[in-house]
């Protein structure tokens, strides 16, 4: 999987101090974009994962930092408006709206694609042999949901998105082998209806995944620095933790590795 942005909330965004492009799963011929943020087109393109290679389009709820270029990978995944194909699953806020909020994704988009999924908790589904099911969430869009998926041979893996932390949350994310964590702020900051790094400790001891992915940093994260914050959770639980950066993979293989955005610095692999 591609860490194609690693920053989260409006400020960040805003600025891009980090970039807001969301995650790219691979598995096999199966492509995948989760939460597609400003710079989703552009950097996909310059990582070498052009939006024509996509399988499945994911939006896990209607905020801009996780929407905001979803319609041009659409144009992208259906051969540029040439060919009815491609999933695109996301929350009711997405595609139809709720509330005050969305819809985000027009009609004329929505046409584009093969299959259309409504993301609410507990509802499964299949990309290839990747299984998908949507889980509860708690965030200021109330159709917000996270998400585990199941890719065969290598394992499971956990998508929180934003989120409070609420009893029950954990549930579905205990015992997959990556856990990545939607973390927006730092030890002593909590922010309603997002994760800081005090709540992202009580999911991992509950959850006990093998290895996490902290992402969807804040600026009071940014300033603060991820690094140490992953160092402190690592040091607190024993599960192995990385702070994820602009550009990063992680591979799922018998050990998970981590290769930094620079080809010369040297993998963090994990038995996990």
């Amino acid at each position: 999987m591609w860490f194609l942005g690693t920053g989260g909330g409006r400020f960040v965004m805003v600025t891009q101090r980090r970039r807001t492009a969301g995650l790219r799963l691979v598995w096999g011929d199966v492509h995948i974009h989760v939460d597609p943020g400003p710079g989703a087109l552009i950097f996909s393109n310059w990582s070498g994962l052009s939006p024509q290679k996509l399988d499945a389009i994911f939006v896990t709820h209607c905020h801009p930092d996780h929407y905001c270029d979803a319609e041009v990978l659409i144009e992208g995944m259906s051969r540029v408006t040439t060919k009815r194909r491609g999933v695109l699953a996301a929350s009711r806020s997405v595609l139809q709206g709720v509330e005050d909020i969305g819809p985000s994704i027009s009609k004329y988009h929505q046409g584009l694609v093969e299959r259309i999924v409504t993301l609410e908790p507990n509802v499964s589904f299949e990309v290839g042999e990747v299984g998908v099911r949507a889980l509860r969430a708690e965030h200021s869009d109330p159709a917000t949901v996270g998400l585990r998926l199941d890719f065969p041979d290598v394992g499971s893996v956990g998508y929180t998105s934003d989120t409070a932390y609420f009893d029950g949350v954990s549930d579905g994310y205990r015992g997959v082998r990556l856990l990545i964590l939607c973390t927006m702020r730092p030890r002593g900051a909590s922010l309603p209806l997002h994760l800081s790094i005090d709540e992202a400790l009580r999911i991992m001891e509950e959850a006990k995944p093998g290895c996490v992915v902290l992402t969807h940093f804040g600026m009071k994260m940014l300033n603060v620095g991820p690094e140490g914050e992953a160092e402190y959770l690592e040091a607190e639980t024993g599960i192995p933790t990385v702070a994820a950066r602009d550009g990063m993979r992680v591979i799922l293989g018998d050990v998970i590795e981590v290769r930094g955005p620079r080809k010369r610095e040297e993998p963090r692999v994990i038995e996990a």
